[in-house]
């Protein structure tokens, strides 16, 4: 089982993205903060999307949202990405997610090593955080971030392949296969690709 991750008396909040490398489609991010521990089944399951199945995923989502302290997922545009460029994009999503969290958070972990400050738009200071590389393998709130993340970005992808079918996002959800680029060869990009990553190998 993950560690919470507390500090005495101070609301704390968890973040993680999902969706940076992928040619095409918008960045997503969630916030959560989590609370106490709870010994069950299910909690013993939280960990990093990666490391977990499909179906786990969406079986822990609604977990997540019943028993999360609060959360909220938010996203950057395929125009803000290739704007900001990805991570300022990521960062921006966690930014808005964090914005969207019905608590006042006083501290936020986020999974990796790069990160802006967040400006509280309740005291106009910036919230103190830390990041952690792989902290979504070892804290609860990072992990329960990186499924909503992770679920809200491929019902996301999931839409969009039926606008566009050829190019096979209901299984590559947008990421770089080599399917994905023939298709790109073959029938050129979509309002949807990421315009500043590299699209023909």
């Amino acid at each position: 089982m993950l560690e919470p991750y507390y500090i005495q008396g101070v609301v704390e909040a968890g973040c993680d993205e999902a969706g940076r490398g992928p040619l095409a489609g918008d960045v997503f991010a969630a916030a959560v903060v989590w609370g106490n521990t709870k010994d069950d089944d299910m909690s013993a399951l939280l960990n990093d999307s990666k490391q977990l199945t499909d179906r786990q995923r969406y079986c822990l989502r609604p977990y997540i949202e019943q028993n999360a302290v609060a959360w909220a997922v938010a996203r950057a545009t395929v125009e803000e990405i290739d704007r900001l460029n990805i991570l300022n994009a990521a960062i921006l999503a966690m930014h808005r997610a964090l914005d969207r969290l019905q608590v006042t958070v006083g501290h936020i972990i986020v999974d990796g090593n790069r990160f802006k400050p967040y400006i509280s738009a309740e005291t106009g200071m910036a919230v103190p955080h830390r990041t952690v590389v792989k902290g979504d393998g070892k804290y609860m709130s990072i992990a329960a971030a990186s499924i909503l993340a992770k679920t809200y970005r491929d019902d996301y992808m999931l839409d969009l392949h039926k606008e566009f079918p050829l190019y096979g996002w209901d299984d590559n959800k947008g990421y770089p296969t080599r399917e994905h680029y023939e298709a790109i060869a073959r029938y050129g990009v979509t309002p949807y690709h990421r315009k500043s990553f590299k699209l023909y190998k």
